[in-house]
């Protein structure tokens, strides 16, 4: 048996709230829309992941979601431009990664992460 995919889900009577903030600003794409559900997400072929935690690392809150990016600046720069507060960093963690904590339109803590390249 093999897992195939895990989806997260969050609850919210305002789904229109989840375009500007996955689509615009994270670039995901609409792939389902059944009127009482949205789903956004990526043909890219990624790993699959689920952690269990008693703290987000530094001291840090555990995040509901962590998203990797590859563009750390210019994710931190969009949601900056519309006003969503940062609520950690941004901060280069011993672990060797550069994130920041944000919450989405619903309320979910965001751990937005990108790994930084190690110097030869």
């Amino acid at each position: 048996m093999n897992v195939k995919r895990i989806v997260s889900n969050i609850e919210s009577l305002q789904l229109d709230k989840a375009d500007s903030f996955y689509k615009d600003i994270l670039g995901l794409e609409l792939l389902m829309d059944h009127g009482w559900i949205r789903t956004y997400g990526s043909n890219s072929k990624m790993t699959l992941q689920v952690s269990i935690a008693k703290e987000g690392g530094s001291g840090a809150p555990v995040p509901d979601l962590s998203i990797e990016v590859d563009n750390l600046d210019a994710v931190l720069f969009a949601i900056e431009k519309v006003g969503y507060p940062i609520e950690y960093g941004p901060a280069s963690e011993p672990w060797g990664v550069r994130r920041f904590y944000v919450r989405d339109p619903f309320g979910k803590l965001l751990n937005i992460l990108q790994h930084e390249k190690i110097l030869p």
